[in-house]
């Protein structure tokens, strides 16, 4: 049960932030791709930091320092970039981009918490869903990339 309540707040948090910052899910989906893959280069280094620094290095503070790192790109875009102007566009990024957060977070979440009982289904499907789920993420993300318009340029002068 433990999984469901962690990753329900979780879920909580990142769906309130993308729909308060109405950032479009482009942008923030790929930011989540590049977290991850820092986190894969630079987790073990990262860990080592923790470490020296003095905090105890336990499979708890791995984790939060993994997940930092995946979350700390998107997190930085949430200030910046793309809007949605109509609030169905906020909701469903901000569903699909808790979802691909969710997603890439599941495997640092997993070697922290006591996975048993109902916790463990929930657990278990994203796990076993997890590449179809960054696959289609990521998919949908390039998409509404090229669905944003560039920002008007009406500064620049006219050529007529």
């Amino acid at each position: 049960m433990q999984v469901v309540i962690v990753c329900s707040l979780v879920a909580v948090l990142l769906f309130a932030a993308a729909f308060v910052t109405r950032r479009r899910f482009g942008l923030l989906g790929l930011a989540l791709a590049a977290g991850s893959i820092l986190s894969g280069i630079w987790g073990d280094t990262a860990s080592l930091i923790v470490g020296a620094v003095g905090i105890a290095n336990t499979p708890l503070t791995n984790a939060v320092t993994l997940g930092i790192i995946v979350l700390l790109p998107a997190v930085i875009l949430l200030f910046h970039g793309q809007t949605y102007k109509g609030p169905l566009g906020r909701l469903i990024g901000a569903a699909l981009f808790t979802l691909l957060a969710l997603a890439f977070l599941i495997t640092p979440m997993g070697g922290v918490l006591n996975i048993t009982g109902d916790g463990a289904a929930v657990y278990g499907w994203l796990v076993s869903h997890q590449t179809l789920i960054i696959g289609g993420g990521l998919i949908i993300a390039v998409v509404d990339l090229f669905l944003t318009r560039p920002a008007s340029r009406s500064h620049e002068k006219s050529k007529h």
